[in-house]
Order: structure tokens, then C-alpha cells, then sequence
């Protein structure tokens, strides 16, 4: 089996980025969640250590870790040793977005693949901006993350 990079901002982590993150520990030998430090076009909820650690308390396999990150992930990828960069896919406009980035990424790193996984149903429409937006708005969003984010999240606003 192969090592996995799995980058993202994640902020905040929710039920759909977990379930890529635990179905693939039971793909690879090893996933290594990339939490990336610097988001310029975001507007960050959580600092990157906050983010990191929301992650890890997020997760039970004992072969996925969560680290920060800065560069160019397929750079990272190839750095941990990881055979592949993993991104999880929603239904319609991630397929465009995740395409794009994949050729580009192997235009920069040949060596490195992308491997999608596509969300579980459930999790499809979640997406960790309109999680911000609908809390911040006094919805529930205790079924789209853990409780432990949920609160943290709360906590913020």
C-alpha cells in the first residue's frame, strides 16, 4: 500500500473531510492530513495549530496523522514520502475545481498522483464556509461536525 498527502485549510474540519480522512486509513498504510498554514483568499476562523488540533481530536486511526503545512503540496507530498495526494469530491463544482488543481499538480511533480475520493451522500452539501455562515446565523450545525468543533466554533462567534 502507499503513503497519502491529504491538504487542505480546514477551517474547520467537518464530518465530510473526516470521513474521506478515515476511509482512506483503510486504503493506505498512511494518511497525512496537511493542515496548510497560510490561506490567502480565506478568511480564517481558526489559527493553524487550532486547526490542527481540532483535526486530530477528530480522528481515531491510528495511521493518520495531522501536520501543518506551507509550499506546494505536491512539494510536500513528495517530502513525507507520499505516493499520492488525496482530495475528497462533492457532487457538481468540486469536480472542476479538483481537476484542474490535479493537472496541474502533476504537471509540477509527475511522480506524485491524485487519488478522489467522493464524499459520502450524506456529507455532500457540507462545506466548511457555510458551516461559519449558519452558525454565525444561529443555526445547529451539530450533525455537520463533531462536538468538540462545534463548540469551538461557538466559542468564536
Amino acid at each position: 500500500m502507499a503513503k497519502a498527502f491529504y491538504p487542505g485549510s480546514f477551517d474547520p474540519a467537518h464530518n465530510g473531510h473526516i470521513d474521506v480522512a478515515s476511509r482512506a486509513s483503510e486504503l493506505f498504510d498512511e494518511v497525512i492530513v496537511g493542515v496548510y498554514e497560510a490561506t490567502p483568499n480565506k478568511k480564517l476562523m481558526f489559527t493553524t495549530d487550532e486547526r490542527v488540533d481540532l483535526f486530530k481530536k477528530s480522528l481515531s486511526a491510528p495511521n493518520v496523522r495531522v501536520v501543518p503545512f506551507t509550499g506546494l503540496a505536491p512539494n510536500v507530498a513528495k517530502e513525507f514520502g507520499a505516493s499520492v495526494i488525496l482530495r475528497g469530491l462533492r457532487a457538481g463544482f468540486d469536480f472542476e475545481q479538483e481537476f484542474e488543481m490535479a493537472l496541474m499538480w502533476r504537471n509540477l511533480v509527475p511522480e506524485i498522483d491524485v487519488v478522489c475520493m467522493m464524499t459520502a451522500l450524506k456529507h455532500q452539501f457540507i462545506y466548511s464556509s457555510r458551516i461559519k455562515e449558519v452558525a454565525m446565523l444561529g443555526a445547529s450545525i451539530s450533525d455537520l461536525v463533531p462536538p468538540h468543533i462545534a463548540t469551538a466554533i461557538q466559542e468564536r462567534i
